[in-house]
């Protein structure tokens, strides 16, 4: 029995309805008119706590070493960099994904022009997140 081994049976779990409606906004950006920021990035799809942008065909270059105030989640479509973050360096190629936590130290160094999209939360083009 489980009581005798020390173990209580798992709780009841009670489901509550809520009524609440569904936030039903739908929205669809085309990177070919979508906003520029000042690094090169094009401003996609926005919602209320995320957002992605597109880097798209970035030249070989390194970048300077930053820290930002929000995650940043990615995934390359073609070419080559190295993300410099906190004391590693993780070298990112088509296909692969990398994560940077909120206020992490990094650079990226791009080694072979680079196309990438990134999901940042909270949204970066919001407060100035991406101007610092």
């Amino acid at each position: 029995s489980l009581l005798l081994l020390g173990l209580a049976p798992y709780p009841k779990i009670i489901k509550e309805k809520h009524t609440r409606m569904a936030d039903t906004t739908v929205m669809k950006v085309s990177s070919k008119s979508s906003p520029k920021g000042h690094l090169g990035q094009k401003y996609l799809a926005v919602g209320k706590g995320i957002s992605m942008r597109l880097w798209d065909k970035e030249p070989v270059q390194e970048g300077e070493e930053s820290s930002r105030d929000y995650e940043t989640v990615g995934y390359v479509v073609s070419g080559k960099a190295e993300l410099h973050i906190e004391g590693q360096m993780v070298l990112l190629a088509e296909g692969d994904s990398w994560l940077v936590p909120k206020g992490a130290k990094h650079r990226y160094k791009i080694t072979e022009e680079f196309t990438a999209v990134e999901a940042t939360h909270p949204p970066a083009e919001f407060k100035g997140r991406d101007e610092k």
